[in-house]
């Protein structure tokens, strides 16, 4: 028996005006999920506990199979795991974005979308003038960036960039203690990124600069027990952020790497099908996770979410359904279950994440329902029975367990 389990990250939204009241999902053409959400059961799942932030970190965390609110302790640690930093227990990792501000106003969380190279140079800048026994920069894949605070603080309150687009930066710099040290290092990056050769040339291209660093996510190194020692299962996952890649790494699976990969709409769709299902064929369980509809959601485009979830069918869920079934009849090659759902919904009206229950899909090729069924998408929502109680982790669901 094999498990596969995707995550359309930030796939659910709520009803837009200029989708005449629909939303992307219920929009996008998806028939090779129409496919099989015909054959399969649609249910409702809340991924954000009460009283926790509705990230990507504790929404795949949940995902995973691990309870958030046993060991969730900040984003930052969790991607420090993929990139295999070195912590001391007392070592406080923030994210570390790259980001456009003029000083005054959060214009791009994502710098524009700035490239790893780019970023990279910028991030071993940073780490030249500000860092030191204290602090260390690591660059990481785009905009995704860390910051290692050695014996450093972590009760802070601090805000992720992509729930301030277009407002005053003031009001969400870092507050708590050790704030100074934080908000200084901010301000520093600023007169050292400003007009930097990188920069220069991104604006000269049209694109915009990445002129400051951003610090939030903040903790102290994470721990989960092994999945193989939860679920008696191996597994692998396929991620192109290192945030989930590094919930991978804690939880003990197989990270598999995909040329071409980059949490943007022109991701490697094919690559990563292509690695889910040699993946298959190492392990019992493979978890696919997909950002562009996240990123879409983001940027307030209904246009790009709608194109993001399209392609996430055409070249995603298409050759995986191809390599899992036999061409003539139609049949599974061997006995599967399929999983698909998002961490959190990404409202394109708010630009940023929300704890809504969100819609998730469950396939097994061995007893394939007949007759109407419930579309895959936020209506059903309101209308399933089949809805997970809160503390109910779906990896357990999709893995036949309790």
């Amino acid at each position: 028996m094999k498990y596969l389990f995707v995550i359309i990250d930030g796939a659910s939204d709520r009803p837009l005006p200029a989708l005449d009241g629909r939303t992307p999902l219920e929009v996008a053409k998806m028939p090779v999920l129409s496919w099989y959400t015909q054959r399969g059961e649609v249910g409702r799942l809340h991924t954000i506990p009460e009283g926790y932030p509705p990230g990507s970190d504790v929404g795949n965390m949940g995902l995973f199979g691990y309870d958030p609110r046993r060991y969730y302790t900040g984003r930052g640690p969790i991607e420090a795991a993929s990139m295999e930093l070195p912590l001391n227990p007392r070592d406080v990792v923030f994210r570390c974005n790259l980001v456009t501000s003029d000083g005054e106003t959060m214009l791009d969380y994502s710098a524009g979308e700035i490239t790893t190279e780019e970023s990279r140079e910028l991030i071993q800048l940073i780490d030249s003038k500000l860092g030191g026994t204290r602090f260390t920069f690591y660059p990481g894949v785009g905009y995704r960036h860390l910051m290692v605070w050695r014996d450093g603080k972590h009760e802070q309150r601090t805000t992720p960039p992509h729930d301030i687009l277009d407002k005053p930066i003031a009001p969400y710099l870092p507050e708590g203690d050790g704030e100074e040290v934080l908000r200084q290092l901010m301000w520093d990056s600023l007169e050292i990124l400003l007009d930097h050769e990188v920069n220069r040339r991104r604006r000269d291209q049209g694109k915009r600069p990445a002129t400051m660093i951003w610090l939030w996510g903040q903790g102290l190194a994470a721990s989960f027990p092994a999945f193989s020692v939860k679920y008696g299962l191996t597994g692998a996952v396929i991620s192109a952020v290192d945030l989930v890649r590094g919930i991978g790494k804690l939880a003990g699976l197989e990270v598999v790497i995909v040329p071409g990969a980059n949490g943007t709409l022109n991701t490697n769709y094919e690559g990563k099908a292509e690695a889910a299902l040699d993946a298959l064929r190492r392990h019992d369980v493979v978890i696919v996770h997909v950002e562009a509809a996240d990123e879409a959601g983001h940027h307030g485009d209904p246009e790009e979410k709608i194109e993001a979830l399209q392609r996430i069918d055409s070249r995603l869920l298409s050759p995986l359904r191809d390599g899992l079934h036999e061409a003539a009849t139609g049949k599974a090659v061997q006995d599967y279950r399929l999983l698909v759902a998002p961490d959190h919904p990404t409202p394109l009206e708010l630009r940023t994440h929300v704890p809504d229950p969100v819609p998730f899909l469950i396939y097994d090729s061995r007893q394939e329902a007949t007759g109407p069924r419930l579309p895959y998408d936020e209506r059903a929502l309101v209308e399933t029975k089949l809805v997970l109680p809160e503390g109910h982790l779906i990896m357990d669901l999709l893995l036949e367990r309790g």
